[in-house]
């Protein structure tokens, strides 16, 4: 049987490259599509509000029933919606992919909370080149000492983001951290203005950048005497975000066991 795959936010931008990448899924059906309760688009049909044929799939208000209908739900939408689709996808044992970006840490804990009665596969970025250069740049961390290595995170996104550092910047950071052993929020420094004084050892530093149509750069720079090592990656294409939840969202339909996982569960890195 194949597995009956519902996409929320399903107008939006990567909600209709979502709703794409199911119908070209191999083993895969689109069983649900969403959006908001206030939405104009509720009630259409989705193919042909983005451009399809019509696919005789109506567009539903996200709730429980919706939740029922579905075996995996993906979601990128925002961090208040994502919680709602977790609580949805608890009570209902619907596995759930959230690429949603701006979870703080306590949003973050309510999705341990529903992952204690499904399975959440939870990323900042469903990329599988972004997922690779998380554990790359863990490695290169741990094996330059903080004294000799100065690391510094550069990130730019389009003028539309609404959050900053980006959710991937904040992971890239992170990595960092535990290849250094120690905390992010102990050595982040999200940004410099007038007289800073020298820089402190062991300082994770953030530059963020916003302009255009930038899909997502990401660059992390170890600087030290005589020498700099900057390991970067480039989006160009939004699809690549929907491949990897799909990814994802085959991976969780062979999972047995509840829990949060990630992206470096997917890949198995």
């Amino acid at each position: 049987m194949p597995t009956k795959i519902g996409v929320v936010g399903c107008v939006g931008r990567m909600g209709q490259m979502l709703v794409r990448e199911v119908l070209h899924t191999k083993g895969t059906i689109l069983t649900a599509v969403g959006d908001r309760a206030q939405s104009p688009a509720i009630g259409l049909d989705i193919g042909t509000t983005i451009g399809l044929p019509g696919l005789n799939q109506t567009i539903r208000v996200i709730n429980e029933s919706f939740f029922a209908d579905c075996d995996i739900v993906i979601d990128f939408t925002r961090p208040e919606a994502s919680l709602f689709h977790a609580s949805l996808a608890a009570k209902h044992g619907t596995k759930l992919v959230i690429g949603t970006t701006g979870l703080d840490k306590s949003q973050e804990a309510m999705l341990h909370e529903a992952a204690n009665r499904t399975a959440i596969v939870y990323a900042a970025n469903m990329s599988v080149g972004v997922n690779l250069l998380l554990a790359l740049v863990e490695k290169v961390a741990a094996a330059l000492p903080d004294q000799d290595f100065d690391a510094e995170i550069v990130e730019m996104h389009h003028k539309h983001k609404i959050d900053a550092p980006s959710g991937t910047a904040l992971a890239l950071g992170r990595a960092v951290a535990s290849g250094r052993g120690v905390t992010l929020d102990d050595m982040a420094v999200m940004a410099r203005q007038g007289q800073t004084g020298p820089r402190v050892t062991g300082e994770i530093g953030f530059a963020t950048l916003r302009g255009g149509d930038v899909v997502g750069d990401h660059s992390v720079i170890f600087a030290g005497v005589g020498e700099r090592i900057d390991i970067s990656h480039h989006a160009s294409d939004r699809r690549i975000f929907a491949k990897g939840a799909m990814r994802a969202a085959l991976w969780l339909a062979g999972q047995q066991e509840k829990g949060l996982f990630s992206m470096r569960d997917v890949l198995g890195i």
